[in-house]
């Protein structure tokens, strides 16, 4: 556990100071997470790294784009920038179990600090490193002939989208992780986001596959926030004229935001109940 100090417990001075013990507290629980990067540089060169190849393996070796008109390039990466927001997921699964294996949440919990900071301060440590991955996965995208084509203001919505389908997730990931409670769980459940990630749009294009499949395909949430990235950076989206392609950018906020709706709510309250 970081040295990383708490602070004491807020007085009833009303909602600002109350905002500011918050902040505070949730900035000390995020430094926490960052002194972990520097004690485990490993596991963070691992998640920045890992879909640096699937992205090169798809490029040169096995061949992504498969249904697209022009360069399977320029549809290959946002569709791979789309899914690095799922990958990582596993590291905070693991961080959060273990922390619960070993006492530290419930350490913290005793404390005068704000109840919630803990969570907070493990959302933005990942964050943070979602923005890394993107920052890596757009170099690299770059350096093997993509290009956007829209300008900047159009680039950063959708970064925007990308990140939001992150914070979505990351949601998911972090309730999933109290729901089992031990790091040895976290590889059964970490197996439920290959699905969501691998069933979409991401590879090839759902015209190019059985129609069945391409129907669901183009309702997964990582397919919206992929084919709405694609038309915010220019590049093809291999679009079927299907509904869900046509309105791909409102389902790459609708789909984060349900799950956030959702989610978010479950692990509060599943967090406050760990100790009862």
């Amino acid at each position: 556990m970081s040295a990383a100090t708490t602070t004491a417990a807020p007085g009833p001075d009303g909602a600002a100071s109350r905002l500011g013990w918050a902040l505070a507290d949730s900035w000390t629980m995020t430094r926490r997470e960052l002194a972990h990067w520097a004690r485990q540089p490993v596991a963070v060169l691992v998640n920045l790294v890992f879909p640096v190849m699937l992205l090169l393996m798809f490029t040169y070796l096995v061949g992504g784009g498969r249904g697209v008109s022009g360069d399977p390039t320029e549809y290959l990466v946002p569709g791979m920038l789309a899914l690095t927001m799922a990958f990582g997921l596993e590291a905070t699964m693991l961080a959060v179990t273990q922390d619960l294996g070993k006492g530290v949440i419930d350490r913290f919990r005793s404390m005068p600090m704000v109840p919630g900071a803990v969570l907070v301060g493990r959302s933005a440590a990942d964050m943070l490193q979602s923005v890394l991955s993107l920052a890596v996965m757009t170099g690299v995208g770059y350096a093997v002939g993509w290009r956007w084509h829209n300008g900047a203001a159009a680039a950063l919505g959708a970064v925007g989208l990308l990140l939001l389908l992150r914070f979505a997730m990351l949601w998911v990931g972090i309730h999933l992780a109290m729901v089992a409670g031990r790091p040895e769980m976290v590889t059964a459940v970490q197996i439920l986001v290959w699905p969501v990630g691998f069933l979409s749009n991401v590879f090839a294009t759902p015209a190019s596959m059985p129609g069945w499949l391409g129907a669901g395909v183009e309702w997964n949430p990582m397919s919206a926030t992929a084919t709405a990235i694609r038309e915010l950076f220019g590049n093809p989206g291999g679009a079927t004229g299907s509904w869900a392609a046509e309105h791909a950018e409102l389902l790459a906020v609708l789909w984060p935001v349900a799950i956030i709706a959702v989610f978010f709510p479950l692990a509060v309250r599943k967090f406050a109940r760990l100790s009862r």
